[in-house]
Formats: C-alpha cells, structure tokens, sequence
C-alpha cells in the first residue's frame, strides 16, 4: 500500500466553542492534570522508598503509576492548553505521535493491569507457591512483556493512518488525534481499516477485560475458605483493582468495540480514560490500602522530621 502525504496539519474542534465552558473546562482539567502528576508521584516515590518495592503487586504499582502519568500526559497538557486559543492546530507529525502514544501507553497500562490481577490470584488461589511463581525475575519479565506488547499494538495502529490520503477539511472532531476521528477526515474508503482498527483495539479490550473478569470471579469463588479477616483483607485489594479496570475498560471497549464511526458521546467517553480513570487510581489504590496508607506516612513523616532536624 503506497502512503500518501497531502497534508501539513489538522485542526481539532475540542469539546465545546462555547467560551464559558471552555473557562471551566481549562480549570477543570488543570485540577484534574496536578491530582493526577501529584498522586501518581505520591504512590511512586512512597512505594520506592519503602520496603513495599518488594512486594509484587506494589512493583506492579509502581509501573502502573508510571505509565498513568505518561499516558495522561500525551493528551491533557495539549486539551488545557487548547482551551486557551482559537485556533486548535495540531501538526500531521505531532498528531500521529499522540495516536501511537496513547495506544503504547495505553496497552501498557491494560497489560500491567493485568499482571497485577495474575498476582492477586496467585496470593490467594496459589499461596504456598505465591513466592516461587511471582519471583522478581517474572515479574521483570511481565514489565517487559507489557512494553513489547504496547509496541506491538501501537505500531500497527500508525502504519494504517500514515498510509491514508486526507482531505482539505482536516477538521478533527475530537479534543486529541484518535483513530477513528480521523478515519472521518480521510479521503478514501477506509472500511477495511477500521475493522483491523476494532479488531485491534476493542477486540483486545473486551478480551483482556473478559479474562480479567474470569480471574476476579475465580478469587471471588476461592476466598469462601479464607476466614473472615483474610476475606475481608482480599476484597479491600481486589476491590480496588476492579474499580479501576471498570473504570478503564468500560469507556475504552464503548469507544473501539463497534462499527468504525464517531458519536457526539466519544469525547465524553474518552474523558473518563484519558483523564477521569487515571485520576482516580492514586485515590483508589491508597484510600483502600492500609499498608499503601503506612507507608506513605511512614515515608513523607521521615521526610518531614529529617528536614526539620537539618533546618
């Protein structure tokens, strides 16, 4: 297939024109940015500083809170800063970097979700063998997995875009470059490339997101012979990992498992797992986890009293 190049820039058309909302929204989403750089920090350099960094699921943590912050970052920095100005250009260059960005980083964070939900059933479905089968050498190698598997998704996704012609009305009716607005704006019969598109992204999410509902019924099942505190500690940790992957998947799987074509509703949708769903995950992985919660205060509490002692 011979790629055709035949446009310099594409224009987003944001979420509204309205320039009350457009206020709101810039000091909305300028909240919702600093909660998700802070928290995401929180948990970061808490668990590093910590003896948690040894525990599988919080390394697992500890990756997820990483990716958060770069996935986020690909979108919310350019939605604020539009919010701002008239005109919202976005470079041809810069536009395919944010669609193979939000892709990489996205099926990173569905990966690492993922191991960490295998970990979850292994601790209780396998404990006695919990150790030797999450060992640090495996959980590098889902790590690297997760990152091998966010490229091998990406890449694809781009190849298929670069290859298309687009018209002279590059107006994009999103607030960031997504597949299928821009499939919109092309000017040939893209039919065959949004299927590889949905198969690509909403078949994987709605597969991953089966298996992950599977493992969660299987520990669900499992934890009636555990006692009462046991069941009571695993349902505080599970809870919180099916919170997050709701929150994540329920949105993603509405917006790429379907006929590819764009709905007034996407941008709302797409908001929940680009901004909303990263924003809580610090919240949700620290207010419901005491041992989260210690160490945070055992570490920032160090802090405080070192500085104070060198003051």
């Amino acid at each position: 297939m011979e790629c055709q190049r035949n446009i310099s820039e594409f224009f987003l058309m944001g979420l509204s024109s309205k320039q009350n909302i457009q206020v709101f929204c810039f000091m909305f989403f300028s909240f919702c940015y600093l909660a998700i750089l802070c928290g995401n920090l929180l948990i970061l350099i808490s668990i590093r500083c910590s003896s948690l960094f040894n525990q599988p699921m919080y390394y697992f943590l500890c990756h997820l809170s990483s990716v958060d912050i770069c996935y986020t970052s690909c979108v919310t920095p350019k939605l604020i800063g539009d919010l701002l100005v008239r005109r919202k250009n976005i470079s041809y260059e810069n536009c395919m970097l944010q669609v193979f960005a939000m892709h990489f980083f996205g099926m990173i964070e569905v990966l690492i979700l993922t191991a960490m939900a295998f970990d979850r059933y292994v601790a209780i479905c396998r404990p006695l063998h919990y150790m030797v089968i999450m060992s640090r050498t495996r959980c590098h190698i889902l790590i690297w997995a997760s990152w091998v598997g966010g490229a091998a998704h990406s890449f694809p996704q781009v190849f298929m875009l670069i290859c298309l012609p687009f018209c002279d009305t590059t107006e994009i009716d999103h607030y960031y470059c997504d597949i299928f607005p821009l499939l919109k704006v092309a000017c040939t019969d893209t039919y065959i490339t949004g299927v590889l598109a949905v198969a690509n992204s909403g078949t994987v999410a709605l597969v991953i997101f089966v298996v992950l509902f599977g493992s969660y019924v299987v520990i669900l099942f499992t934890l009636r012979n555990h006692s009462a505190e046991g069941r009571r500690k695993a349902l505080s940790t599970c809870g919180s990992h099916i919170t997050v992957v709701v929150l994540f998947f329920g949105p993603s799987i509405f917006a790429y498992l379907r006929p590819p074509t764009t709905f007034p509703e996407d941008k709302i949708f797409a908001l929940f797992y680009t901004i909303i769903a990263p924003m809580f995950n610090p919240l949700i992985y620290t207010l419901r986890n005491t041992e989260m919660k210690n160490a945070i205060k055992k570490v920032w509490c160090q802090k405080t009293l070192s500085v104070e002692k060198h003051n």
